[in-house]
């Protein structure tokens, strides 16, 4: 009797292997290899060196903690609309997998660890964090009454590479606000790509994107033209920071990448759009990332 309970728990869709991969899925843990670098970009930029390890460290919780809760409040705040939606039915919130005080503790543990990470960091960052903070609770608001939503969730993974430099350094110049400003494009591009795909279900449901309000052909148009100013201010940045090959070379990768990613999705051929949205963000940002930390550690030592 014992052992067929047991036999029947370990076939449990809610053991606890299963919820942590619920969990993970929930907050898309996986896409994560695309918005770390942005921080890690502020972190190496910010003294033209190495941080020391252990402000790495607690960048990375930081980093971790914050998206974890930005994606679990979106989740929360989004949960009728994601109910309504074909392609967001299947989550974890709408399909019953997870319960709401579930994701609402899961949301303050995240926030949590973000706050305490925030205060083993630069003595200013325990003055700036509502500044991160509130930006993610409005985002998912403003889908239902501004098609700037776009922007919104830039500015959110903007703060990432600005929040770095500052947890560094525990000042702010122009140069963070730079970096900021292109994630900021550049995140609004490609969240442009991703609400194509929804474009028939924002028109019936009253949602506001860029892609319900000037359709498709103009979406893809606005998205280059913010790719293309996302590489020009990383160019105005290498200039301000009189920084080397290594980064030159990288923003170049960068902007073919760029270009290639735009060059996937064409008007009347959307078959392409999750390589564009997931696959080619995350080469990028490790690309761009990359780059960044080759040029700090061998061109600003002399060792090439």
């Amino acid at each position: 009797m014992t052992a067929g309970r047991n036999t029947a728990l370990n076939k449990s869709p809610y053991c606890i292997r299963d919820k942590i991969k619920t969990y993970l899925e929930m907050i898309k843990f996986q896409h994560s290899v695309f918005a770390l670098p942005f921080a890690y970009l502020g972190a190496f930029l910010s003294q033209m060196k190495v941080p020391e390890a252990m402000t790495l460290l607690w960048i990375t919780a930081a980093m971790v903690g914050a998206r974890s809760f930005a994606m679990a409040v979106n989740r929360l705040i989004d949960l009728e609309i994601d109910r309504r939606n074909p392609r967001t039915a299947e989550r974890a919130l709408p399909k019953g997998l997870l319960s709401i005080p579930n994701v609402l503790f899961f949301s303050l543990i995240s926030l949590g660890l973000f706050l305490f990470a925030v205060y083993k960091l630069a003595p200013i960052c325990r003055y700036l964090w509502p500044f991160v903070v509130i930006p993610f609770v409005v985002y998912p608001y403003t889908k239902r009454f501004t098609w700037f939503s776009h922007f919104v969730l830039g500015f959110c993974l903007g703060l990432a590479p600005v929040g770095a430099w500052v947890a560094v350094t525990n000042t702010f110049s122009l140069e963070p606000f730079l970096i900021g400003s292109a994630v900021l494009l550049w995140v609004a591009g490609f969240d442009i790509f991703y609400a194509i795909q929804d474009v028939d279900f924002d028109l019936k449901d009253r949602l506001y994107s860029i892609p319900a309000r000037f359709g498709v052909k103009v979406s893809l148009a606005v998205t280059k033209l913010l790719h293309g100013a996302s590489i020009a201010i990383l160019v105005w940045l290498g200039i301000r920071l009189d920084s080397g090959l290594f980064y030159y070379t990288g923003v170049t990768v960068a902007a073919a990448l760029l270009a290639y990613e735009n060059s996937l999705v064409k008007p009347h051929d959307l078959s392409r759009l999750n390589v564009a949205f997931f696959t080619m963000n995350g080469i990028i940002s490790i690309v761009m990332f990359c780059f960044v930390a080759v040029d700090v550690i061998f061109w600003r030592t002399g060792s090439v």
